[in-house]
């Protein structure tokens, strides 16, 4: 009897790492990942297949593309005829246009803001003026400080009856005591909160965000960028410590863009179609930049902002600035930048000397010898933590939004970007990079190497989580 039940576990220990293996060689996409994950299912019998199962499966995908099926995205008719930049940037254009299924828009202003001081009373004058419709949508909203003061327009503009619509992630929702959802409901703005599910069966869920900032105003005039509504961009007291960050206000018919993934973000948390001329009215030409948004999420077949980034990275002739606060690209990434140097292009990364996240901090000084060593330069801001995010090439080609240089952003968060192709806005961006450049220290390869060896272990273990930071 025992030798029978010795041959039945055997049996289904080995079907199962039949099983398990020829799932990851079949599904993984890096051959690599997919060589280590067969090697422990056999090294490892029975303990191999269950880890597979458990941390191997990627469901953040399946479930993000479960969740989003039945949704209807809204798609209004162009105003105007697509358009193409006419220069080297064409085949990047047309390669963004075969990802996103988005025209390129003529006749778009895109005006940056810089820090909170500027941003946030633009944006709550902006909600001020608003005559029709405000929707916005942020990953945290602070109900205290400077987010009091966008709960107290945005209950005035309900009053007013206008339509109002805010939309908030869960995890800002769910786990900060100061957020505005109560707040809001409160003073009885129609508010919703983005995947709340969290129960620890679906924990899961967490990776599924909504990391998009938008604001649009009568459907006219739309915000995006990197800040939130967060206290920690407005201290009055120490303004020394605010974080830095950069938003824009666009106006143009790349407005009804990002209206439309707002839209597309309500119906999905609400069941409600947002589909009326006050969300979507005609719009004119507001200036001479071509815009198109990109959005981005784990429901998408494409990993649509990493393959804008990889072909802005390649169309580079000249110069390619990044600005961003957490610099973890995949190998992909790591290899475009480095190509773009070795071929004669200045490569420039800009990132923050103090993060407010200490172990991404570790995890990028962890991997920086990669692009060190092949002709980039890297620069550390000094204090205080800059939150911006910008992509410029050439000075003539800007990606702007919310998406980090990351795995979590491009391929785990809901995101929003926006292309732009005008020498006029980009020559201004690149020269933003360089004034933040030389305030900023170089740090080198020779750097890196000598860091004390404790140190190399922390980033370098740090480094080995860089897929869910």
């Amino acid at each position: 009897m025992k030798d029978a039940v010795d041959v039945v576990f055997v049996v289904a220990v080995a079907l199962a790492a039949l099983t398990a293996s020829g799932h990851a060689v079949i599904y993984k996409r890096d051959s690599r990942s997919a060589a280590i994950w067969v090697l422990l299912i056999w090294i490892l019998p029975a303990v191999g297949a269950v880890g597979y199962v458990l941390l191997g499966v990627n469901r953040v995908e399946r479930r993000a593309a479960r969740m989003r099926r039945g949704m209807v995205r809204h798609r209004t008719d162009a105003q105007f005829p697509p358009s193409e930049p006419g220069t080297h940037f064409t085949p990047l254009a047309r390669l963004v246009g075969q990802l996103v299924e988005r025209p390129l828009l003529p006749g778009n202003a895109v005006e940056p803001l810089v820090d909170g001081g500027n941003t946030y009373p633009t944006m709550l004058d902006a909600i001020q003026g608003a005559r029709i419709s405000i929707a916005m949508s942020s990953y945290i909203f602070d109900g205290e400080g400077i987010g009091a003061d966008f709960v107290q327009v945005l209950a005035l503009a309900t009053q007013r009856g206008l339509e109002v619509r805010v939309l908030i992630d869960d995890v800002d929702a769910r786990f900060s005591f100061t957020n505005a959802v109560k707040p809001l409901r409160g003073a009885g703005v129609n508010v919703a909160v983005f995947n709340p599910p969290m129960v620890p069966a679906r924990l899961h869920a967490a990776n599924l965000r909504n990391h998009r900032k938008i604001l649009v105003v009568d459907g006219a005039t739309a915000f995006t960028g990197g800040m939130n509504v967060d206290c920690r961009y407005l201290t009055p007291a120490t303004p020394q410590r605010a974080y830095r960050d950069l938003q824009f206000r666009l106006r143009g018919p790349v407005v009804t863009h990002i209206a439309e993934v707002f839209c597309d973000d309500w119906n999905f948390a609400t069941g409600e179609l947002l589909r009326d001329a006050c969300w979507f009215p005609p719009l004119a030409a507001a200036g001479e930049i071509q815009a198109r948004a990109i959005e981005a999420g784990p429901d998408e077949n494409f990993e649509r902002l990493h393959w804008a980034m990889i072909g802005g990275v390649n169309a580079a002739q000249r110069s390619v600035r990044v600005l961003t606060p957490y610099f973890l690209p995949d190998q992909v990434l790591i290899a475009a930048l480095n190509a773009a140097a070795m071929r004669g292009v200045e490569v420039d990364i800009v990132i923050p000397s103090v993060s407010d996240l200490p172990h991404v901090q570790w995890a990028v000084f962890g991997q920086l010898w990669q692009v060190l060593g092949h002709g980039c330069r890297v620069w550390l801001q000094r204090a205080p933590f800059d939150h911006s995010k910008l992509l410029v090439v050439d000075g003539a080609w800007t990606l702007l939004g919310s998406a980090n240089w990351d795995a979590r952003s491009l391929r785990l968060n809901f995101e929003l970007d926006v292309e732009c192709y005008s020498v006029e806005l980009g020559a201004h961006l690149d020269g933003m990079i360089q004034a933040r450049i030389g305030g900023a220290r170089e740090i080198t390869l020779a750097t890196v190497d000598a860091r004390p060896l404790p140190v190399k272990l922390r980033d370098g273990v740090a480094r080995l989580f860089a897929p869910y930071l």
